[in-house]
């Protein structure tokens, strides 16, 4: 086995590179192994992760609960948009409380 096809397997798993930055492996240890039995052997399914797809993440996402939430976060913007708007109306506005008190009342005494 060459260095150049041992090259071009790594490019084409690079999940092996997260064993040598963890210490787990060197690429020195990659290389014998690949030396000894080549790329299609079983050693390798323990190092190679099959990489992630979206489809798989997909598959869980339930669309009813996803709408439910969605639904939810819309709600709580528009309140809170509802508000942002009255506070600054109020603000544009110059509204004040209207609160008579007397200055001598204090807490509802």
């Amino acid at each position: 086995m060459s260095k150049e096809s041992f090259k071009n397997f790594v490019s084409q798993n690079p999940s092996l590179a997260t064993y040598v930055e963890n210490d787990t492996m060197t690429w020195q240890k990659f290389y014998e192994l690949y030396d000894m039995y080549g790329e299609s052997d079983e050693i390798w399914q323990k190092y190679l992760k099959p990489s992630p797809k979206i489809t798989t993440f997909l598959d869980k996402v339930d669309p009813d609960n996803l709408k439910q939430h969605l639904d939810t976060a819309k709600k709580a913007l528009d309140i809170f948009s509802e508000l942002a708007t009255k506070t600054t109306d109020n603000i544009n506005n110059n509204v004040k409380p209207n609160i008579e008190r007397p200055l001598s009342k204090f807490f509802g005494d």
